[in-house]
């Protein structure tokens, strides 16, 4: 597989914030969003065998894993990574654009995945893989990573019309107020989880925290 790197902390998103988790962070992304704070995930990375990976899991001594990136749905390998990790007694967390495939992954034991709807002022709003919002279980992740009331209407459009289980999750970008999103989900009463990233509260914006 192509790494840009491995590490450990806490996760900062979604329904397992604060959970002590090892991060596998893959190279290569087929999207580009305007507001996106991993750039640096975008070059090629470097080879790592499924094994090595899976040494450094246990190296880390954690019950979770977030297999992220970048894309990571862009490589095959990945698949066989959750499986391995799955086969260990580990709940892997697989972060994905929203722009690609989910089916591989459904019947992987012990895994999330986290699929982002991306709205207006990301630039990619074109590339959501509608099919994908179908497909999520009652332990997946659909998040909208919101800059603008622009991102806000699209985002509540897409939630009204969700029947699925699937958790929903507001995520305002960072630096935006979310104060001022907090009052519109109350106002219009979505059932929605408004989350901050908590990497970032407690670390700012440095790279493999």
């Amino acid at each position: 597989m192509r790494i840009i790197e491995v590490f450990h902390s806490l996760q900062g998103e979604g329904p397992l914030t604060g959970v002590r988790t090892t991060f596998i962070r893959t190279a290569r992304c087929n999207l580009r969003c305007a507001w996106c704070d991993t750039q640096y995930s975008f070059g090629p990375g470097r080879s790592r065998s499924i094994a090595s990976l899976l040494t450094e899991v246990s190296r880390h001594k954690t019950r979770h894993v977030c297999l992220t990136g970048g894309e990571p749905l862009l490589q095959s390998e990945s698949v066989t990574l959750v499986r391995r990790l799955a086969d260990r007694g580990i709940t892997t967390v697989v972060e994905t654009g929203g722009s690609l495939d989910v089916s591989p992954y459904l019947g992987v034991p012990r895994l999330v995945l986290s699929v982002d709807v991306k709205c207006p002022s990301s630039g990619m709003e074109r590339r959501n893989r509608w099919a994908n919002l179908s497909r999520l279980r009652f332990r997946d992740v659909l998040k909208f990573v919101i800059a603008d009331r622009k991102d806000y209407l699209y985002a509540r459009r897409v939630v009204r019309r969700y029947r699925g289980p699937a958790t929903l999750v507001f995520q305002p970008v960072w630096g935006t107020d979310a104060g001022r999103l907090a009052d519109w989900v109350l106002r219009d009463r979505l059932d929605v989880r408004l989350m901050l990233q908590e990497h970032k509260v407690l670390w700012g914006e440095a790279p493999g925290r």
